[in-house]
């Protein structure tokens, strides 16, 4: 195990995320929010404390990384993150007990949105920018982010392993040759809808500071919002232009480079594009159908059907409405939404559309084997033949995805809540969705747990983030042994 390089890859880690909490300090400093501004610069000291540490111990690291050390860095890399990331809460006092703001801010980088807090509106605002901003950076991915700006490609593999260990989706693919180039372009891509975003929600008068929160919220499919209410005490133009930005963040974004190389055929007739598309149009109708009763027009219930449907299928988490009020038929629908999760390569969680659409396949074509040994049936996903290794690894994520979800309900469980709450807390939690239904549901929060549930829980975050086996190498044995 290289632990030098992963040593200087962790510091370079906390070198940014001390960066990215100078605007936080600045606008504490701005509202004179002056326990907040303790809080920051207690943290970016011990954040540069260790760094210093970290880069002179490691200075004269080699630059190889196999796969089972960058599974390994990417792991250990968001743990720390989120243990220095949430230094703000706990030295400023807006969340003193640090099991709760550990779960906040893992809650906040997983882009999760989950949340133990009754309050939002009490916290400051250089607390909120941080915490929405933890949305936006973890979104993309912090590794991702220092890919990008990291000069040099001393090792393809080095940058490769990390990306993939890090990118959600079945599989990671170069969209050009450089994979430094690759990290950049998607920052670029994302940046720029998120300034779009911004620009939008501004236009519907929301105020500056709000409309940034939000759009980090958004753009990183995270869902902490600013409001007690999260998006319900808006306006309907400002819902809606949240509805349509969430479901874009939820597209591959691979799709948005093409669009910007004009191959617009190959974006069209993209299988998982159509599948998500799909998947999403007939949810908005069928809860339209279901809950027409609750709202006293059409077009108010279409528009908190569509929310509700975005939010969920993207696993941002914001809510206009209690969809725990609705009726069975609707919240099974959104229970079946939250599986499926966004397509991969975008800020989204949970299974991937396109895995739903390997299974699909590769059951299919299972059934035409027993029906049929002696015929060859291959899977293709957009004309291409699908490899049985990628069709391995999806097997293996949905069997280790299903075990992790029975264990995880296990051991929350002795909390003593209902089944309904335990099994959504655990679904809204490993698929980065936010809230669930019941005591978890859209206007409540995880604050009843337990610190060990919390932790049950924030493990789930992280390891439905990093897409399970970054997560899971850190407890097997044969990952440290040489």
């Amino acid at each position: 195990m290289n632990y030098k390089i992963m040593g200087r890859f962790i510091a370079q880690i906390l070198t940014i995320e001390g960066l990215f909490m100078l605007p936080a300090l600045s606008i504490s400093l701005f509202y004179g929010e002056w326990n907040a501004v303790q809080g920051f610069l207690a943290a970016i000291l011990a954040i540069a404390v260790t760094a210093a540490v970290l880069f002179t111990l490691c200075r004269k690291a080699a630059t190889a990384l196999n796969a089972r050390e960058g599974m390994v860095c990417v792991g250990i890399s968001w743990i720390i993150l989120s243990l220095y990331g949430c230094l703000p809460f706990v030295i400023s006092g807006e969340i003193p007990r640090f099991v709760d703001a550990f779960f906040e801010i893992v809650s906040g980088f997983t882009t999760t949105g989950s949340s133990i807090l009754a309050d939002v509106e009490a916290l400051s605002w250089g607390i909120l920018y941080w915490r929405s901003f933890s949305h936006w950076l973890g979104g993309m991915g912090v590794l991702v982010f220092l890919l990008a700006i990291a000069p040099g490609e001393k090792d393809k593999g080095f940058t490769m392993h990390l990306l993939r260990a890090e990118s959600p989706g079945p599989s990671v693919g170069k969209l050009v040759p450089r994979m430094r180039k690759t990290a950049t372009i998607l920052y670029l891509i994302y940046i720029t809808l998120t300034v779009i975003n911004i620009i939008f929600l501004l236009f519907g008068k929301m105020p500056l500071l709000e409309a940034i929160c939000t759009a980090f919220g958004t753009a990183g499919t995270g869902g902490f919002g600013v409001k007690n209410d999260s998006m319900g005490s808006y306006s309907p133009y400002l819902q809606n232009v949240t509805t349509v930005f969430m479901f874009l963040f939820g597209i591959n974004f691979s799709c948005y480079y093409l669009l910007l190389l004009r191959q617009f055929r190959n974006v069209f007739k993209d299988e998982e594009l159509l599948s998500y598309c799909g998947i999403v149009v007939t949810a908005i109708v069928l809860i339209s159908v279901n809950i027409r009763h609750l709202y006293p027009t059409l077009s108010e219930t279409v528009r908190h059907a569509a929310f509700q449907v975005s939010t969920i299928i993207t696993t941002t988490g914001y809510s206009t409405t209690d969809f725990d009020l609705w009726p069975a038929f609707s919240k099974g629908i959104l229970m079946f939404l939250m599986v499926v999760g966004a397509c991969a390569g975008s800020t989204g969680g949970g299974l991937k559309v396109t895995r739903l659409l390997l299974l699909v396949k590769s059951l299919r074509s299972n059934v035409g084997k027993v029906l049929n040994p002696r015929r060859v049936r291959l899977v293709r996903n957009n004309g291409e033949v699908v490899s049985q290794q990628l069709l391995d690894n999806t097997n293996a994520y949905l069997a280790a995805y299903v075990c992790i979800i029975i264990l995880s309900y296990i051991l929350i469980s002795i909390d003593g809540f209902s089944i309904g709450t335990n099994f959504t807390a655990v679904l809204a939690c490993f698929n980065n969705i936010g809230p669930g239904l019941e005591a978890v549901g859209p206007m409540c929060n995880f604050s009843g747990f337990s610190d060990f549930s919390k932790l049950v829980l924030s493990m789930d975050m992280l390891a439905g983030r990093l897409e399970i086996f970054p997560i899971l190498v850190l407890f097997s044995r044969n990952t440290w042994r040489k």
